[in-house]
């Protein structure tokens, strides 16, 4: 099993994950031309890709999923909640209703959702696994609960949201609202609360953990990779990054 990151941040999102002869990409935030020059730098096409499973609403999450899913032929699973809330209709896309909280399998590929506080109609994030190696992904919730943390505990693997630095926020420029939003119970995940939510698992089986939708105007890399080192005792640089124009390449289980 292994993963990559075709970017990750506020203008556009997408994680590929392969196992056997399964891939299937979380997310799909960038329109169908980007998504094919982003996964040909990983040496994958689009016909490769068996489905693409949707966290939630937000544009940066799914603004290329239906216009990808129509010219590539791709698969789009997505809670009810979710797919009520688009845009778009999903018309002519075969789309497959999940449950939040019941696990499914895509080729040979175990999908584990689970509901996070965040503010769209239904999101979820998600573990995939291979029956070896299990992988946890989680960019976008609000604060930590103890399900997040069963979810994500024993995993070979972390994509972990480092939205914002708390004291970057509050000083920055962003309009008083917006900052409520970020900072709140049901925004985005700052660095202090990524690194209590890796504290609280258990780390004997981590082999990546990677800072993931990371602010370009209120955090920074070298902040995100601090806090979750101090967490594990690890050099800073152990700690990857998924940029916005980059992601992170691939990262074998």
């Amino acid at each position: 099993m292994r993963f990559a990151s075709l970017g990750s941040g506020s203008r556009g999102n997408a994680l590929l994950v392969e196992a056997g002869n399964t891939r299937v990409l979380i997310d799909a935030g960038f329109g169908p031309r980007e998504m094919s020059r982003r996964l040909e730098r990983l040496g994958v096409t689009a016909d490769d890709v068996d489905a693409v499973l949707v966290t939630h609403e937000h544009s940066d999450h799914i603004g290329g999923v239906f216009a990808c899913a129509r010219r590539f032929d791709w698969t789009v699973m997505l809670t009810h909640g979710t797919l009520a809330a688009c845009r778009d209709d999903g018309a002519e896309v075969r789309t497959t209703i999940i449950d939040g909280q019941d696990p499914f399998s895509v080729g040979d590929i175990c999908v584990a959702p689970f509901p996070v506080p965040h503010d769209a109609r239904e999101p979820v994030q998600f573990v995939l696994a291979d029956g070896a190696k299990r992988l946890g992904v989680l960019t976008d919730a609000g604060h930590v609960t103890p399900h997040m943390v069963a979810m994500l505990d024993v995993c070979d693997a972390l994509v972990l949201e480092c939205n914002h630095d708390a004291r970057m926020l509050a000083q920055g420029t962003y309009p008083p609202a917006l900052k409520r939003r970020i900072g709140g119970l049901w925004g985005h995940l700052d660095n202090a609360a990524a690194a209590y939510l890796l504290s609280q698992i258990r780390h004997s089986r981590l082999r990546h953990v990677v800072a993931a939708h990371i602010s370009a105007e209120n955090n920074s890399p070298p902040l995100a990779q601090a806090a979750l080192s101090a967490v594990l005792g690890c050099d800073p640089d152990w700690i990857g990054v998924a940029t916005q124009d980059e992601g992170f390449i691939w990262r074998d289980l």
